[in-house]
């Protein structure tokens, strides 16, 4: 019974937005248009955030987007004029399909590679899915 009053006093010391405000929060695009050029400036800060290799996520938003592009340093280079609700919208996407496990929700997961299967491997329960390649 000890234990469960020491509990309840804990709880209430506990500031109550830490209970509200979401645990995983990926940070919008930030980018800016130059030309006929798209470019997301804290495009390497997303794709640690999610813990995926930039190189992949940046394969996605090429498919998503039907357009070239590039990393140049922390940044990624599109070819073409894209909002920045456009590039949120396509990086939401990739997190659903990529990064958040589909058993628990959780975004403690990582992609790993059987034979050619890539797998979706939840570090939280230990669920193991079947993702799709990207060409």
């Amino acid at each position: 019974m000890e234990y469960e009053k020491l509990l309840k006093r804990v709880r209430t010391q506990i500031p109550k937005d830490v209970f509200e405000k979401p645990r995983f929060e990926v940070p919008k695009a930030k980018g800016s248009i130059e030309g006929n050029k798209t470019i997301i400036i804290n495009f390497s800060e997303i794709a640690n955030y999610l813990r995926r290799r930039p190189q992949h996520l940046l394969k996605f938003l090429q498919n998503e987007l039907a357009t070239s592009g590039n990393i140049d340093g922390t940044r990624a280079v599109f070819v073409g004029k894209f909002s920045s609700a456009q590039i949120n919208d396509k990086i939401t996407r990739y997190v659903k399909e990529f990064v958040t496990c589909q058993v628990c929700g959780k975004p403690d997961t990582k992609i790993e590679k059987e034979e050619r299967v890539s797998l979706l491997k939840c570090m939280a329960c230990g669920a193991r899915e079947p993702i799709r390649g990207i060409k």
